[in-house]
């Protein structure tokens, strides 16, 4: 039995309990919030009348000596959750995105590595269906290596609130998820980012609510990225709408059901060459899907197993200085590296 104690009771933590509620041997020992009412609330919801529940992680990680903790706090509170985890020999798994700033992702991974614990994220768009199929169907190489991976994200979502007034809410708030399903998908290592950011007349959010940037993910790669909170009509999927060019042939996925692939074909129809569709696999036995719920079982088997989670914090990492490289390149203006420290 693998015990757990979960910080931070806001909304997003119904996910984590859902999910954890369906996982034979996993316990939730501990319930931590800095409202008490809030988290006696999901001891009640969640009925976990034996667990812990406490304002102080430190007191209730005392008093309970799990195995691991679940980290569902604002980012800005990510480094000090952590610290604590491992000083108590904890492993941590922690809600995307992994930290509030470079200089704490990377004290937050050095920290793990010290402590010898598993510290994994949950970028759970790793964990859609067609996600795990375009990167199995790549792999194959059938139609060659991927050159120019580009990606549509466009909705309006009124979530009224922090998001409205956050700068950056765009790139900050959402952009990871596209992000790091572009870098997997594609085996993609950012190397470098452009990006601009702008407010349309039509747009509700103070600032950053639509953006574009190009990012060179080495090996000859291209990942473009073009994104709006405030584009009413034609939405795309909260998944986004993905166009992968290859070598030879290109693939496209609609962000819902819709997924096909194209090779080239022996012959020309004048200028163009021809071309024939070409089946993308279903999901295989040991993908990994299923969002928060796939995510926790990979964290669970890794620290069973003595291995690393696909989600790990030492990896997730790039996927974070992709967010921050384009947002230091919209606001300056210019071409930003990604700091080499993450590879």
């Amino acid at each position: 039995m693998m015990k757990a104690v979960l910080v931070g009771c806001g909304a997003m933590s119904k996910r984590w309990l859902d999910a954890a509620r369906q996982i034979d041997g996993l316990d939730v020992v501990g319930l931590v919030d800095l409202d008490a009412e809030r988290a006696q609330a999901r001891a009640r919801e969640y009925e976990l009348a034996r667990a812990v529940v406490g304002t102080s992680l430190d007191a209730v990680l005392d008093q309970t000596k799990p195995d691991a903790v679940f980290d569902v706090v604002v980012p800005a509170a990510r480094r000090e959750v952590a610290f604590s985890a491992f000083a108590h020999n904890c492993h941590l798994l922690t809600e995307k995105p992994l930290a509030d700033s470079p200089r704490n992702a990377r004290a937050i991974i050095e920290a793990a590595r010290r402590a010898g614990r598993v510290h994994a994220v949950v970028q759970n768009r790793r964990y859609v269906d067609n996600v795990r199929r375009i990167r199995r169907f790549l792999d194959t190489g059938v139609i060659g290596k991927p050159t120019s991976i580009h990606a549509d994200f466009f909705v309006a979502p009124h979530f009224g609130g922090f998001r409205e007034e956050m700068a950056h809410v765009l790139l900050l708030d959402m952009a990871i998820h596209t992000f790091d399903a572009a870098r997997f998908m594609v085996g993609g290592e950012p190397a470098s980012v452009y990006c601009q950011e702008w407010e349309p007349a039509n747009s509700w959010y103070r600032q950053g609510s639509s953006a574009s940037a190009m990012f060179d993910f080495g090996g000859g790669k291209v990942f473009t990225y073009a994104g709006s909170w405030c584009a009413d009509g034609f939405r795309t999927s909260w998944e986004g709408s993905w166009r992968i060019v290859a070598e030879r042939g290109s693939l496209i996925w609609d962000g819902h059901d819709m997924l096909k692939a194209e090779v080239v074909a022996p012959g020309r129809d004048g200028l163009i060459d021809n071309t024939r569709a070409i089946e993308v696999p279903p999901l295989d036995p040991a993908d990994r899907v299923d969002g928060h719920l796939g995510i926790i079982k990979d964290f669970m088997h890794a620290i069973e197993t003595g291995t690393e989670p696909e989600t790990r914090g030492a990896d997730n990492i790039k996927s974070l200085a992709m967010v921050f490289g384009a947002i230091e390149s919209a606001e300056t203006g210019r071409r930003v590296a990604i700091a080499q420290e993450t590879q």
